[in-house]
């Protein structure tokens, strides 16, 4: 064996950047260029359900990225000892838990948040985002690019409903974190001057017509077009 050969055969691999560029794509397309929300359309119904105000809305945000982050890096862990007509059912079994240990947390240290959202705090086992991830990535890829890829996936869905609720709130009720925005703007202008809330915004219709023109606006600038 020539020294040429010897030396191409012991000449290890630069390892690649924590933050290379392909996995700062990871975090970063799923924010716009692929949203789960717009684009993929996916976790559409808690997107509806729990936008009505911002505070619950934050704690759902923070629970999806949590369950999203922690579920990816556990099957990732695992991907290579789970039989493949099984993993479904261990998908599940992993968020199930991670779920239960949110849910249990707010019930702990924020019962009246809890008390508004368990419901739909257990529906993130069913999020098709959650599984989404999983199937797609997790199963293939090693644990770090596995985390960034819940974690993107997870704030493009969070900023999506974060959006959606500041509408709903502002415009449905006048206020934003429980703040009376319009109350105040009201009182610059005299006793007799009074923004008025739109009803429609704390129903689902109201979710609907915001979060379209998000998904409007969106695709206008980035050029998507479905096929």
């Amino acid at each position: 064996m020539s020294t040429e050969t010897v030396e191409k055969a012991i000449e290890k691999k630069a390892a690649e950047p924590l933050f290379s560029k392909r996995r700062k794509k990871l975090v970063t397309d799923p924010l716009v260029d692929d949203n789960p929300v717009t684009i993929q359309v996916l976790g559409i119904c808690s997107a509806l359900a729990v936008t009505t105000q911002m505070k619950p809305t934050l704690v759902m945000a923070i629970s999806v990225i949590f369950v999203i982050a922690m579920s990816n890096f556990v099957i990732s862990l695992m991907r290579n000892t789970i039989p493949s007509r099984v993993r479904i059912i261990v998908q599940l079994a992993v968020v199930a838990t991670l779920v239960t240990l949110v849910s249990e947390v707010l019930k702990a240290f924020a019962y009246d948040m809890y008390k508004e959202l368990s419901v739909f705090i257990g529906l993130i086992i069913t999020n098709c985002i959650v599984m989404g991830r999983l199937e797609a990535f997790a199963l293939g890829n090693k644990p770090y690019d596995s985390v960034l890829d819940g974690l993107g996936s997870a704030l493009g869905y969070s900023w999506i409903i974060l959006t959606v609720a500041f509408f709903r709130e502002l415009w449905g009720s006048g206020s934003v974190f429980g703040v009376p925005v319009f109350d105040y703007v009201s009182s610059i202008f005299g006793p007799d001057f009074k923004l008025a809330t739109n009803g429609l915004m704390v129903s689902p219709v109201g979710a609907f017509i915001i979060l379209g023109l998000i998904i409007w606006v969106q695709r206008t600038k980035t050029g998507y077009v479905e096929h």
